[in-house]
Parts: structure tokens; sequence; C-alpha cells
């Protein structure tokens, strides 16, 4: 028989009840997190006590976060939660405009509208009293709203870091949607034609012999389709983690359309180390797809070492995927510590490998962005085409691009910045 030993709370109950609730914001914000993690916490607390900050966030982080990607809604909803209440004040002021007295003083940064929707978990704005109502010498102003953008608009142009977690999901949805068609590559191959094309004169004759020499009909052929390859390498490192993970549900769509013309899709994560992910992305379920790849994919949100994965790639697979005339999409902000020579070796490799390299970078959302990270110098020459990746419209202008061969983006202007650096 199994004894059952009572759980002994803290002294100050108040901060059981704030563990709990802080416990079922994180599990809003999509931390798998049970009725037993939180009696784990409360007996770790207990245990190590709540006299330092610092341990106390390590406490809590050992208890509830069991995966690299959960850390950062879990840093962003800690200091929300308990190390700087006026955080809280700030996200309420951006989600609740209408709540009197508290003004926000800088925007929402990345994850936090995300942790703040999982804290007010759906609070509505409080409704106006009398005191609301215009007096009777003020002006009423009436705004034709009929010009502007409706929510799906905006939407499209909104930053994916900055998304809220409806928001997320709502663009999930929408990229679903979203296709990557390609045209077909010039071939010398042929198939037969039983309508219009030019005369197959081998299988014409072949066909008089079986005659008796007699050319009764003329073969007609036809030039046959050749389909390129696509193959996605995505960076999944602290700063793209979140632009990876939505581009990826649009990767999978892709691979998953039927008639978009691509012979095969491949994707490839990166950050300390390069895994391929291809297999997963054949799973009909984007959950179970991405839950699977990510589960294989062990550097989420780590370090960068562009370097040296795109070293693994063009040693173990440019030869297996980069046939046929491929198209890569590197999907990166080129941030990268490693020697910068050695990434553009990398890189001049990678581009002769294939028929074409399409970089996208979220850095290019910022009006005043310039190349002037190492990583992006050295990178920058041995590409094709040059983006942005930030959002569901730079992703549509990807697909209208994306068969322009003499499509370059934003590369000749950047490196106009750098030759006359």
């Amino acid at each position: 028989m199994v004894e059952h030993i009572p759980l002994e709370l803290p002294d100050n109950p108040r901060l059981t009840g704030n563990i709990t609730h802080f416990a079922r914001a994180l599990r809003r914000g999509g931390l798998p997190i049970g009725p037993g993690r939180v009696i784990d916490a409360i007996r770790a607390v207990q245990v190590a006590g709540f006299t330092d900050k610092r341990d106390f966030y390590w406490t809590l982080h050992a208890c509830f976060v069991n995966r690299p990607e959960h850390s950062r809604i879990f840093a962003q909803l800690f200091r929300l939660y308990w190390r700087d209440p006026r955080y809280l004040e700030h996200m309420m002021a951006a989600m609740l405009p209408a709540i009197r007295g508290v003004q926000e003083e800088r925007p929402a940064q990345a994850a936090e509208k995300r942790a703040a929707e999982a804290l007010l978990d759906g609070a509505q704005a409080p409704p106006k009293d009398e005191t609301d109502a215009p007096k009777e010498e003020e002006t009423l102003i009436e705004v034709d709203a009929s010009l502007t953008m409706s929510p799906s608009e905006r939407l499209k142009t909104l930053d994916f870091e900055l998304m809220s977690l409806a928001e997320v999901a709502e663009a999930k949805r929408m990229l679903a949607r979203l296709s990557l068609p390609i045209k077909p590559l010039p071939s010398r191959r042929s198939s037969a034609s039983f309508g219009q094309g030019r005369v197959d004169a081998a299988r014409s004759l072949r066909g008089a012999l079986r005659q008796g020499g007699e050319m009764t009909a003329l073969a007609l052929e036809k030039p046959k389709p050749r389909w390129p390859n696509l193959v996605a390498l995505c960076d999944i490192s602290g700063s793209m983690s979140q632009y990876s993970r939505i581009i990826l549900h649009f990767l999978h769509a892709v691979a998953n359309e039927r008639g978009a013309g691509w012979a095969q899709v491949h994707a490839f994560t990166f950050g300390t180390q390069l895994t391929n992910i291809t297999r997963h992305l054949r799973t009909r379920d984007v959950d179970a797809a991405l839950k699977a790849a990510g589960a294989q994919a062990q550097d989420w949100e780590g370090g960068t070492r562009i370097g040296q994965s795109l070293d693994a790639f063009n040693r173990d697979w440019s030869r297996r995927v980069l046939g046929q005339g491929a198209v890569v999409l590197l999907i990166t902000d080129g941030l990268d510590r490693d020697d910068p020579a050695a990434l553009a070796r990398q890189m001049q490799r990678l581009h002769l490998s294939a028929r074409r390299v399409i970089w996208l970078n979220p850095l290019l959302r910022w009006d005043g962005f310039a190349p002037k990270a190492a990583g992006i110098r050295a990178m920058l020459p041995h590409v094709d085409s040059f983006r942005a990746g930030h959002s569901i419209e730079s992703l549509e202008a990807l697909a209208a691009a994306i068969s322009k061969p003499d499509d370059v983006g934003e590369k000749a202007r950047l490196m106009g910045m750098i030759e006359g650096a």
C-alpha cells in the first residue's frame, strides 16, 4: 500500500496561489503542465526557499520546462508575472487600451504579447461608465474607416515574432492555403503526344516498319516537363526560432500540395548542428509533423553555427538533394560568429551546386537595415535573391518571385552598400 504524504505548503498561502496561477498561464502559453508539476513546483520552492529571485526562477524553470523551445515563453511569463509587475501593466495597456490610468511606455517585445495574452486569459476591457460619455460642448469627430485595412490584411503585414497566440494560429491557417508554384525546367527529353507537337521521326519510322514500310501516320512528341527540388535550410537558433516555426508550417503545406510542380521538398534545420527533417514533412497532420521534427532537432533556440552547418550539408547532402536544378531557400538572419572566410567558402560551394539560392532574412523588416554584420557580408555575394521573410506578405511575395530567374530582391541595393563602403 502506497503511503500518501500530505503536501506541506509554504508559509505564505498567497505564494502558493500565485505559483498555481503562473502554472495555468504557462499551460495557456503552450507548455504541457499538469497538476503533478504544480505540486512539484510548490514542494521545490518550499525546499529552495523564496529569498533569491534567480534561485526562484531556476527552481520553477526546472519544474515547468523540459523542452528548449519552451524556455522563451517561460522567461517572458516569469518577467511579466514575478520580476516586474509594470511589464504586465504595459501589456494590458497594449491589449486593453480602454483601461484608464495605464499608459504604454514602450512597444511589446518579442513573445511578450503572447505571454501577456496567456496571463490575461481573455480578459476584456471594462465597460465605459457615464464619465466616459462626451460632454455636450465637446465636438464628436467621425472617422471614415472605409479605406482602412481589414484584420486579415493587417495580419499579413504583422511580424511573426510580435503575433499573439490567436494571431499565430490564424497566420498558420492562412499559410496552409498559400501555394509556392514553380515553372518546369527546359528538358531535352520528350514524351509521346497525341495532339499537338513536333514530329517524332524515330517513332514514325518504327511504325512504318510494322506496316511493311508504308508510313500511314506521323508520330508526334512534346517536351517532357522536368521539375526541380525545393531544399529549405532553416535557422532555429534563439533569434530565428519563431520565424522558422511558422515558415516550416508553410513548407509543410508546400510539401503536401499536389500539382505545385516541385519534384521533392527537402527541409533541414540548423543551429549548432544540421538535422534532416524531410521525412516529418510528409506526415499529413502538420502538428504531428512539426512535433516530431522538434523532437529530432535538439538545438532549438540554441547558438548559431551557420558555416559549420553549411559545411555538413555540402559534405553529406548536397549531391543527394541538389540534383535536377534544385532551388534552395536559406532562412536565417546571417548573424554568425564563425570565421567569415570559411562561411563565404561554404556559401560559394552551395551556390555552385544549386540552380538558385534565395535568402529569406527577417532583419529586412527594418527600414534602416544595412549589411554590417560580417556573416551577412560574407553570404550576400553568393545568393541569387535576398528577400524578407518575417510576415505572410513577404512569403506571398516569395511565391510570386520564385519562378522569375531575374529576381534579385534587395541584393543589388545591399551589394551597392557593401561595395561603396
